[in-house]
Order: structure tokens, then sequence, then C-alpha cells
């Protein structure tokens, strides 16, 4: 549920991003952090963690996302550490998240994992009574600079099925690491996180 700044006349809206260790969460963050000039965005804080996974946060002052009954529309960014052995994390980070990118490794070698790793993500979220059908969602297929003759990528039709195929969420083909593909997730989830948070706006209007 979004958090209402009546004194800053602020809604601040959390969006988490979710996938396997090192399939580039990280690196979208570190990406939409340079790209972005100094007066919207906030310290960017990153905690580093004993396996070389991170997490890390950033505020973002502004996205330009309009206006909700008046109110400035502020978004807060996270990651999750993708390593198994730090869930209590995970479930932690998404606390109070409005929206979720899930960060699909396109590598072969990584098919099982973004599989447990999507299992895991609806697990905890049920834990925060919401449901993975029904929370802001944005599937990114991240390296996909990585294809060659002998590609050692997941087609795209191998990822829909493991991942989307049920869901049926909007999807995106990225390269954190160059970039491509970054800010279209961004603006993707963002929007989905808009016009869930206006109708829960509005239905508190009606209370």
């Amino acid at each position: 549920m979004p958090f209402i700044n009546f004194s800053k006349d602020e809604i601040q809206c959390k969006i988490v991003y979710y996938g396997a260790g090192f399939c580039g969460k990280t690196t979208n963050l570190q990406y939409i952090y340079s790209k972005t000039t100094g007066k919207i965005k906030g310290k960017m804080v990153s905690i580093d963690t004993k396996g070389g996974d991170r997490t890390i946060f950033f505020d973002f002052l502004s996205l330009n996302l309009g206006k909700i009954r008046g109110f400035d529309i502020r978004v807060q960014l996270y990651t999750v550490p993708g390593q198994v052995h730090y869930d209590a994390t995970r479930k932690l980070v998404l606390k109070g998240v409005d929206g979720v990118v899930f960060v699909a490794d396109s590598l072969k070698v990584q098919r099982k994992k973004n599989i447990e790793s999507l299992i895991n993500l609806a697990k905890n979220l049920a834990e925060k009574r919401l449901s993975i059908r029904t929370v802001p969602l944005v599937m990114q297929y991240n390296k996909r600079d990585l294809g060659g003759t002998d590609s050692e990528l997941l087609p795209l039709e191998i990822l829909e099925k493991d991942l989307n195929s049920m869901l049926k969420v909007p999807t995106i083909e990225a390269s954190a690491l160059k970039g491509f593909g970054v800010f279209e997730t961004l603006r993707e989830i963002s929007k989905l996180v808009v016009k869930d948070v206006s109708r829960k706006v509005l239905s508190m209007d009606r209370l």
C-alpha cells in the first residue's frame, strides 16, 4: 500500500527489482542512477553481502509521473539479494511493495534459478497477503545482448513458457549492462503502479 505523506502532499510508491543472484537487478538500478540528473534522484545506498551479492536502494525525488488527487508521486526503487540464504532480507524488502520488476537471466544455465526465484517471489508476496497475479508486475528478460551463433541464451518462447504463461504480464527484452530496455522497464512498471495507486486512493476517498 502506498504511503501518503500529508505534510508534503506526496504519495510514496515502492518498486522492487526481484530475481536470482547476478541476474542484473543491481545493474538496472546503477544504469538508471547514472543516467538520471541529480535534481531528481536521492543518494544510492548499497549494502554488500558476504556472498558478493548486493541489495541496493535509492530514492527518486520525482519521476514526472504527475499527480494523484493533488499529491506529487515519489518513487522508491529497491533490489533484493538473489541468493537463497538471504530470503529473510527479500521478505523485508517486499514489505509495503507497490510494484515488482522480475529480472530474468536469459542465460540457459540460469533457467532453473529463474523459475525457483519466481516461485519464491509468489510465496513471499503471499506471506504479505499479496498475490503475484494482482500486484503490478513487469517481466524483464535481461542479458539479451549476449546472443550469438552458438547462443547460450534461452529463446524468448522458453522464457515466456517458464515464467509468463500463467501471469500474462508485460515483458521487455533488455541488457542492463548496455542500457537498452532499462528505462522502458521502469516506465512500464511505473505506469502500472500509478494506475493501481490511483485506484486505491480513489477507493479511500469513498470511505
